[in-house]
């Protein structure tokens, strides 16, 4: 475990004792932070809990706007804190962090998630995991209150979010829990009885909010999943600490989407002359016995040793990496999860690794062209070295800062810059992986436009050309048909992949665009840096002093790195 220093200020007393009073609050946020104490809880979203941490909230920043920091570590996390802090409270207060949900985030998949982290390999483990399932009907009765509070005011998700949960709650009621019980009862060595019990009492809980959010709840949303500019603005400075030109940020993202979409067109006619379409050579790809992976365990074994091989590459020549984080797990997704891979750090006393999430969707071939790319985001030197280092950073960083203020743009932009450093250290030597990381930075690309054009309704340019099924849509406004289908013909995303991305745009507006635009700040800042340091620049100096800052706004961030 870090060692972490006992309150050595003022600023730091006040951040560990807000992180200990919001996981008694947040009982998922500690299992996931890996707090111990609150493993058979589950959260409170009634209004009423809401209140509750709105409350710990303004009483944190009330006590930290009293303290004079000490030094350049106080200030950071003074200044990290306060604009953290401050954005999730005014979210909480107008209702938006409880409108926006969809199946990639919402309580039901929350709570579905959380007995995946949970240590459950004895009889005291599989009796947490068994109270917390029994948990569940108060949790989602709960939910139920902010669901219903919605309805009378009419600030409600959209309907299709609504529809989609209801579905994916059904899934986790007929496989997931039964799966979970199963899972814990052998691991454990216990009764299975107990767990399954348990396991039937949360399904049953689950079916019953799916039809009443099916029956009830949808039939009185918001018809529109558009979110309008007033919100989105909130969102987006919510997910990138900067304040965007929004039009400005639209237009560069159609310059960067150009972009590399030519360089796909160019690579096309290395690995597959004569194609008419970058979906074409897709499709050859996806079908060519090289790049097929067969089953799960293969699968698996490939990205570990992706992950492997690559902290032996960087390690102690383009990064510090400690010892204690150079392992880093695969696991596959739990069922109902979204389409996306993912990544959750390491708990705070090292005993839960940092753990990339594979999602198969029900499928047992896997094209591998494509996910080389994914793991250097996920993985090494993408999250799992941005998170880490942070967890371990205990010195320099707040409790909250290592645990609690991780920032979409910083983080995201992080794994993307991951990804593109990668194809500067010749990552990408077959022209297949190539293509597999210029179609992650083309989806990149393709969010800004999509996400900021459906969500304020904008059109795409008069010279946009055709998509397939809806013909040349040249000057038209964003639907969420034309963003799917962009995704499939100019990203290369599977049809299923592009569904569940578009899905996520409406549910969560402003977060997409955080991975292109962070990956912009995380470049500038490196040539800053560059130039400032000329010929005692080095890559090893800049990502171990960039990576020290821990999570942080953009609109901070280049400031805070200089005074490094």
């Amino acid at each position: 475990m870090p060692e972490v220093p006992s309150h050595r200020t003022e600023v730091f007393a006040v951040l560990d004792r807000f992180v200990d009073d919001w996981c008694a609050l947040h009982p998922i946020a500690a299992t996931y932070y890996g707090v111990g104490g609150h493993d058979r809880e589950l959260d409170d979203d009634s209004p009423a809990g809401t209140a509750r941490s709105v409350e710990l909230v303004e009483a944190a920043l009330e006590a930290l706007a009293t303290l004079e920091p000490v030094d350049d570590d106080d200030r950071l996390a003074l200044a990290v804190a306060t604009e953290r802090l401050s954005s999730g409270r005014d979210l909480d207060k107008s209702g938006e962090s409880a409108r926006a949900f969809g199946i990639i985030s919402s309580p039901a998949m929350a709570i579905r998630q959380v007995f995946e982290l949970m240590a459950a390999e004895d009889a005291a483990g599989a009796d947490a995991v068994r109270a917390r399932l029994e948990a569940v009907p108060l949790a989602l009765a709960r939910w139920r209150e902010t669901l219903d509070a919605q309805r009378v005011t009419g600030a409600t998700a959209a309907r299709r979010h609504a529809v989609g949960v209801a579905a994916q709650m059904r899934e986790i009621a007929d496989i997931g829990f039964p799966s979970v019980a199963a899972r814990v009862a052998r691991a454990a060595r216990v009764e299975p009885s107990g767990l399954a019990g348990a396991a039937a009492l949360a399904g049953r809980a689950y079916h019953e909010l799916a039809d009443w959010l099916e029956g009830a709840y949808a039939p009185a949303a918001e018809e529109t999943p558009y979110v309008g500019r007033e919100r989105y603005v909130r969102w987006a400075r919510h997910f990138t600490g900067l304040d965007l030109d929004l039009e400005e940020t639209y237009a560069w993202g159609w310059e960067e989407l150009g972009r590399i979409n030519a360089r796909m067109d160019a690579l096309a006619e290395v690995l597959a002359p004569g194609t008419t379409s970058l979906t074409e050579v897709a499709e050859r790809l996806d079908h060519d016995p090289r790049y097929v992976v067969h089953g799960t365990e293969e699968l698996l074994a490939r990205l570990r040793a992706v992950t492997d091989a690559t902290v032996e590459r960087l390690a102690d020549r383009e990064f510090t990496i400690d010892e204690r984080i150079r392992f880093c797990d695969v696991r596959l997704a739990p069922e109902g999860s979204a389409a996306a891979p993912y990544y959750v750090p390491p708990s705070e006393d090292l005993s839960r690794p940092g753990t990339t999430w594979f999602p198969t969707l029900g499928k047992s071939e896997f094209a591998w062209w494509r996910q080389v790319t994914t793991w250097y985001h996920e993985a090494v030197p993408g999250h799992h070295l941005e998170e880490g280092t942070t967890v371990l950073n205990a010195h320099r960083l707040t409790r909250y800062q290592r645990l609690m203020a991780w920032n979409s743009g910083w983080g995201e932009g992080w794994a993307l810059y991951a990804e593109r450093l990668m194809d500067e250290l010749g990552g990408f030597d077959e022209p297949a992986y190539e293509m597999g990381y210029l179609m992650s930075q083309a989806l990149r690309a393709a969010r800004v436009v999509v996400d900021i054009g459906l969500h304020l309704q904008l059109a795409v340019p008069a010279d946009f050309g055709r998509l397939a099924g809806l013909g040349d849509v040249g000057g038209a406004t964003w639907t969420p048909e034309m963003a799917v289908a962009t995704l499939v013909e100019r990203a290369l995303e599977p049809p299923d992949f592009a569904r569940s991305e578009v899905e996520r745009y409406l549910a969560i507006p402003g977060q997409a665009i955080s991975y292109k635009v962070g990956e912009r700040e995380w470049v500038g800042a490196r040539e800053e840096m560059r130039a400032a340091r000329g010929s005692e620049f080095t890559l090893r100096a800049f990502h171990d002093r960039a990576l020290a800052l821990g999570p942080i706004g953009l609109g901070a961030f280049r400031e805070a790195l200089r005074r490094v």
